[in-house]
């Protein structure tokens, strides 16, 4: 009897492995036409990684709640120049300082070197009037002062956006009228900035070696646009206000200067300026009669006094070392 029911349980374990095996070789059955989905290819992001997507997003058509991603004028995004930092001048202290030669020399932006100062996509005017007008950069007045001021160029008196712009355009006569039309006089009112008048600025700074360093370098203090006014029977440039040059370092340093030979030149003003990037002449130096080289040098001789400076300071270092 035990033996029958032994054999009973061993054809139903056979059986059971067996519909196990079976069922797991089973097939599924294909689907048809209709039940199978064709997947489409995301054209949508075919496009989109095709092109190089800007970090900025618009409004479409002025209409609220819908926005559009703008693309990137380009294949590369100009971060370097936007995220560029000043780098800072050592430190100074008075007693290593064994010569200093302060000197004024202007920059004529007409000249082929200088001409990118000038360039209509980013003029070196338009950077500065904007900081001003924005807050960021502050306008020394030029006008002289007796007691504080004699030369105007001490950064002693601030002057506000407003009187900073007026100082750079031109007056022009507005007429003036009553309530009933009639002309009752002429008042002299400020007239439109015109960026490409600016055709020079003056730098006034510093020649100082630092025996510490064993350096012998400019370092810039003042930058002042330049204007043409009539003095007397005569017209000549003179500065219209004063900027603080390490002031204006940051916000030079995030503006690229524009060249004709490559789109991407990788300097910024505040590189011009510390690399000596541009051409310029003295018209001043420091001295006990505190005399501009026009007041004792005509015509061509200006140009031959200013090149005699820059001279000496070149042969002051020089005499410095022997071999």
């Amino acid at each position: 009897m035990k033996r029958k029911i032994l054999i009973i349980v061993l054809c139903l374990a056979t059986v059971a492995s067996y519909a196990q095996s079976s069922k797991k070789r089973r097939k599924p059955k294909p689907k048809t036409t209709t039940q199978q989905q064709v997947k489409k290819p995301d054209t949508t992001s075919i496009a989109q990684s095709a092109r190089p997507l800007a970090d900025t997003s618009k409004k479409l058509g002025g209409k609220p709640g819908k926005h559009f991603d703008r693309p990137l004028d380009g294949y590369y995004k100009k971060s370097n120049i936007l995220n560029a930092k000043v780098t800072p001048y050592p430190n100074l202290r008075e007693s290593d300082v064994a010569f200093a030669k302060r000197v004024w020399r202007e920059i004529d932006t007409r000249e082929k070197m200088n001409a990118y100062l000038a360039s209509p996509k980013q003029r070196l005017i338009d950077v500065i009037m904007n900081a001003v007008a924005a807050g960021e950069l502050t306008a020394y007045s030029a006008v002289p002062d007796k007691d504080n001021d004699p030369d105007g160029d001490s950064f002693y008196a601030p002057l506000s956006p407003d009187k900073a712009r007026n100082a750079m355009a031109d007056s022009v006569p507005v007429d003036k009228f009553d309530k009933d039309g009639n002309k009752i006089g002429t008042v002299m009112k400020a007239g439109e900035l015109n960026p490409d008048s600016v055709v020079k600025f003056r730098i006034k700074e510093d020649w100082v070696f630092d025996r510490q360093r064993s350096i012998f370098e400019p370092r810039i203090i003042g930058l002042a646009p330049m204007v043409k006014v009539k003095v007397g029977s005569t017209e000549e440039y003179q500065p219209a206000f004063w900027l603080y040059f390490p002031d204006a370092r940051p916000i030079f340093a995030v503006k690229e200067v524009v060249s004709k030979n490559s789109d991407n030149t990788g300097l910024s003003f505040d590189d011009i300026f510390m690399k000596r990037i541009f051409t310029s002449y003295i018209v001043k130096e420091s001295n006990d009669k505190d005399e501009r080289i026009k007041d004792y040098a005509t015509g061509i001789d200006k140009l031959y006094e200013s090149e005699r400076i820059k001279k000496s300071l070149q042969d002051w270092e020089l005499n410095l070392w022997s071999y």
